[in-house]
């Protein structure tokens, strides 16, 4: 059920006492000086609010989605000159047939100028009521239309997170894989160790992760082990720092797999197996709210023939971030001579910590 259609109930009460209070006006004036309320005044006075009903709701139920918002209004208008004609000559010939407990009381001298304006004031009511219920539908559609587009935007948006972590679990599964390829021909032993590790990886991978959000500290031991397993087969000229802190967030929520690219970028193209090369990896909560994940490491950039990864992860990221955390984070990516630097700026949800 929508939010609008939740509401549905309470807009239902809110006629009825709209109406109750209108049909029930000749028991709120009764006082000494007042005329005391008979059955027959009292149907004489609900045959006009009565009458008003019938405008409205014909109006609300059938005339606006029918003509109105099909942009066909001068039919609508047509549509009500008939009916708030025929409403009238109704009320006319009730009057006629009710009994009048007025019968006998003198009747002014200008009787048809009276009428007249009686006339044009009744006309300027029911117009009035038309004008109401073309308000209130109005501002129920659009209600209506804004509800569903906000649920419209909501299932794209989680549409849309589920297809970028189905294309982000390969990708973490495809780059270490292809670590662990580069292993076993020079270290049977440690790629063993590797598959070992990588098991643990894939455990959290395609079970924890399956929530939007998951316990900081849990994402930052992903973050190590992973980090372990990548430094298996680092050359001993590449020097990898890490610090790697949770601090006052470590029982924060954070969605899941966010670091994962920056870091197998930094793995990528800051690794250099004839060249002295390194990264460095901090992530570091300032306090319970706020999350820096810097990335520094020398730059050596893969040709074009190397599709490892596909290139999709800083992409996905982006897409990620701007789904999950809309107007709470920044993103700084690129070169700054021999170097490479990307920077990560998370403000945490307030509900989420």
């Amino acid at each position: 059920m929508s939010e609008f259609e939740s509401k549905r109930p309470f807009q239902w009460l809110i006629h009825c006492a709209a109406w109750g209070v209108l049909f029930g006006l000749p028991f709120f004036f009764t006082g000494r000086e007042a005329q005391p309320v008979t059955l027959e005044s009292y149907l004489r006075f609900v045959i006009i609010p009565f009458s008003f009903m019938i405008v409205y709701y014909v109006n609300s139920l059938m005339l606006i989605e029918k003509f109105l918002f099909t942009k066909k209004a001068w039919k609508f208008a047509a549509s009500n000159v008939v009916l708030i004609a025929s409403a009238m000559i109704f009320v006319h010939l009730m009057m006629q047939y009710l009994p009048n407990p007025h019968i006998g009381r003198p009747r002014p001298e200008r009787e048809w100028q009276d009428a007249f304006l009686f006339f044009l004031g009744n006309a300027v009511l029911y117009l009035l009521v038309a004008g109401l219920s073309v308000a209130i539908k109005m501002t129920n559609s659009w209600y209506k239309v804004q509800s569903d587009k906000t649920a419209l935007e909501k299932e794209r948006a989680e549409a849309e997170l589920k297809n970028l972590k189905s294309q982000l679990n390969p990708h973490f599964l495809f780059n270490t894989l292809n670590n662990i390829y580069s292993l076993i021909s020079f270290s049977p032993e440690r790629a063993q160790g590797a598959v070992h590790e990588l098991s643990k990886l894939l455990r959290y991978v395609l079970y924890e992760n399956n929530q939007h959000f998951v316990p900081l500290e849990k994402e930052l031991d992903f973050l190590r082990n992973y980090i372990e397993l990548m430094r298996i087969r680092l050359p001993e000229q590449v020097k990898l720092e890490t610090r790697i802190e949770s601090g006052e967030a470590s029982s924060a929520l954070i969605a899941p797999l966010l670091f994962i690219s920056l870091i197998e970028n930094a793995f990528k193209h800051g690794v250099s197996y004839s060249n002295p090369s390194f990264i460095h990896i901090q992530i570091m909560a300032a306090d319970r709210y706020n999350l820096t994940c810097e990335i520094t490491n020398s730059f050596f950039p893969k040709s074009d023939h190397d599709k490892s990864g596909s290139g999709i992860g800083l992409s996905n990221l982006r897409k990620r971030l701007e789904l999950l955390y809309p107007g709470r984070y920044v993103l700084e990516c690129g070169q700054e001579g021999s170097l490479f630097r990307a920077v990560l700026r998370l403000t945490l949800k307030e509900e989420n910590v």
